[in-house]
């Protein structure tokens, strides 16, 4: 059983503008080092897999930036999805792409823009959940939580029947209150869902046409169009466009793992970060004496402290009685933005975009 992993490399990431723009999301940003996120992603996960056998997800108009970003790739291992229809159509094609390729593989499915810090201890856990996989079951990897979280899925899974720290999943649970993320973690068989995932590839297409009718009917017709041909890349995107379209936009977790039946969890401490949101950048840096998180050549402040600072240009930024803001300025736009606004910005950038079209 061959080990194989496909990168989630679609989302079009607008949380992180003006750093993030729809031509580079933020996968393509380095954000927490001097890499990129997807590159931090593809050379922790070839410690254990080699670059012939990653494979990247992701939507037609990045394939420039991925070959550019990851040359290491082979191209006809970049998965270009003719159109977003959620991670249940993208995991399910993805899987007929590998499975031809891989006939017998073990797929890991993990997103391109999230932080981990311990490596070895991650990679650990991933080898396990590889050997637990090989069984029909469905193995995620489950972040221990450190706080009561309000933006993150949980896991609930049942403290009795475990093997060697692994755990039968007992339910999915929404982003909760704050309240109901404090019970959670009081009760301590919690954990935050971390959207990482290990199967076998033909287990995991068979779990998708059992449980979601739309994508059997739809993955059965590509699977068919598949026999005769040998593409990869623009023109299999383009072949197969018109079945991928009838797709349901469904997520895998609401079209497969709130039903499956089979369903593992290994909890780990990795030092894992989903680097979802500016205010996330919080957990990631060091803060100044005044609690300032400064990315700027010239910052000067009076009086200014608990604000996020980014500045890709080389013109001084200065503040003075600013308190809990967001300042990041770019060569095209200047956000300036109170830390509690921050899920604020598709909002603006909708605005921005409706004034661009009168």
């Amino acid at each position: 059983m061959e080990k194989v992993a496909l990168i989630m490399a679609g989302g079009s990431g607008t949380r992180f503008w003006p750093l993030s723009t729809d031509e580079k999301p933020k996968q393509f940003l380095d954000l927490v080092s001097e890499k990129t996120m997807i590159r931090e992603t593809i050379e922790r996960i070839v410690k254990i897999i080699p670059f012939e056998k990653i494979f990247i997800a992701t939507n037609i108009k990045y394939l420039s930036e991925i070959k550019k970003e990851i040359p290491e790739i082979p191209e006809e291992n970049i998965i270009l999805e003719p159109t977003a229809r959620d991670t249940a159509a993208c995991i399910g094609y993805s899987g007929l792409v590998i499975k031809k390729k891989f006939p017998e593989s073990t797929m890991a499915v993990l997103p391109s823009d999230h932080l981990i810090n311990k490596e070895d201890e991650f990679l650990e856990s991933l080898n396990k959940a590889f050997e637990e996989a090989k069984e029909d079951v469905i193995v995620t990897l489950g972040i221990k939580p450190t706080y009561p979280e309000t933006g993150y899925g949980y896991i609930e899974y049942k403290k009795t029947g475990k093997k060697e720290n692994i755990y039968d999943v007992k339910s999915f649970r929404e982003k909760p209150n704050f309240e109901i993320a404090e019970r959670y973690l009081e009760r301590g068989n919690f954990l935050w869902n971390s959207g990482m995932f290990i199967w076998k590839t033909d287990f995991i297409i068979n779990e998708i046409k059992k449980y979601m009718s739309v994508h059997e009917k739809v993955l059965s017709e590509i699977e068919a169009k598949f026999e005769n041909v040998n593409i990869s890349g623009v023109e299999l995107s383009n072949y197969i466009n018109e079945e991928f379209s009838k797709f349901e936009k469904i997520s895998i977790d609401f079209g497969v793992m709130e039903r499956s039946k089979v369903v593992k969890v290994i909890p780990i401490d990795v030092g894992w970060n989903d680097v979802g949101s500016f205010k996330s950048l919080e957990d990631v840096f060091e803060k100044d004496q005044d609690g300032n998180i400064v990315k700027a050549e010239q910052f000067f402040e009076l009086d200014s402290e608990d604000n996020i600072i980014i500045n890709k240009e080389k013109k001084i930024i200065a503040a003075i009685g600013l308190e809990d803001f967001v300042v990041v300025n770019t060569k095209d736009a200047l956000l300036i933005c109170h830390k509690d606004k921050t899920q604020e910005i598709k909002k603006m950038l909708d605005k921005i975009e409706k004034s661009k079209s009168k």
